[in-house]
């Protein structure tokens, strides 16, 4: 089967589409036909060497959307021909197939196209969790989504809205009518304001979806109201104890169930899968060029 993967870290150039074998499924496992992955900013840190959490060879990509082609000893509750969708912590997306165990997989939506179902795992995992299991964020609050122009944002911004709370996002004006379209209350462009500046009152919770300066967290943190919450994905934002503000750096856990909520929410019309490109897995490594660039918005899907 083809492939795109490094044999060492590097620029871009060192992704490669090669033939590779085809994948078993072990015990608990099923094999997946890919019908699309998807791009996340944490590709380019396990390609670059940045994490060092990967052995190599190694095929890129951990979000899968795809049709069972086999099953392993032990899997009764799928079968050939299923749609599926899950996050491969192992990696191994970006290929023609793909092995997952059968327990972190969760059945496609219905109504949308299964290529464009790859772009629900990671970064849906993410912003389910920040809202739903940290952020707790519960009807009439304020929300500070900072950067939420990206595909994270793109999914917080909606979860928060069907939460009920009041929701203030930062974007630049390129991803401001995205934004809004997914439900934000208010838009800071944070290129032209600061955000201080723009804020009327403080809010309940700070989701924080991009990287930070110490000084940077600082400012923003003093927006979070005395027993306010901060949730970031990305730097750690410290805080005063005497502002009574609680502060979490969190990394998304793999959560089946999580998954299928947000299916849930995709079939019933509540949750919008925002994809900006639809491109050949052949052209991944110019993917990861243009995100360098800062030139890439919403989800970007890869097809094998």
């Amino acid at each position: 089967m083809k492939a795109a993967r490094i044999t060492q870290y590097g620029g871009p150039d060192v992704i490669r589409l090669e033939d590779v074998p085809t994948p078993s499924p072990d015990a608990g496992q099923v094999l997946l036909k890919v019908a699309a992955t998807s791009f996340n900013p944490a590709d380019i840190g396990d390609r670059s060497g940045a994490y060092r959490r990967v052995r190599l060879p190694f095929v890129i990509g951990f979000d899968v959307a795809g049709t069972v082609h086999a099953v392993g000893p032990g899997v009764t509750a799928f079968s050939p021909g299923d749609t599926l969708i899950a996050r491969l912590d192992g990696g191994g997306a970006s290929a023609e197939y793909a092995v997952a165990d059968a327990g972190l997989v969760a059945r496609a939506p219905a109504t949308i196209p299964l290529t464009d179902a790859a772009a629900i795992p990671l970064a849906g995992l993410t912003a389910w969790q920040a809202i739903h299991e940290h952020a707790r964020l519960s009807k009439g609050q304020r929300i500070l989504i900072n950067g939420a122009g990206g595909g994270v944002g793109g999914y917080a911004i909606q979860l928060a809205t069907h939460a009920g709370a009041y929701v203030i996002a930062t974007a630049s004006a390129r991803s401001a009518d995205e934004v809004r379209a997914h439900g934000a209350d208010e838009v800071i462009d944070y290129t032209t304001t600061p955000v201080a500046d723009a804020l009327s009152q403080d809010v309940d919770v700070l989701l924080n979806l991009v990287p930070l300066s110490h000084e940077d967290g600082r400012s923003l943190a003093g927006l979070v109201r005395e027993g306010g919450r901060i949730v970031s994905i990305t730097s750690e934002i410290e805080v005063s104890p005497a502002s009574g503000v609680t502060s979490l750096r969190f990394v998304a856990q793999n959560e089946p169930k999580h998954l299928d909520e947000l299916v849930k929410l995709v079939d019933s019309g509540d949750l919008t899968i925002d994809i900006s490109e639809r491109l050949p897995l052949s052209e991944l490594a110019d993917v990861h060029r243009r995100s360098e660039r800062g030139d890439i918005r919403g989800k970007v899907i890869l097809i094998p």
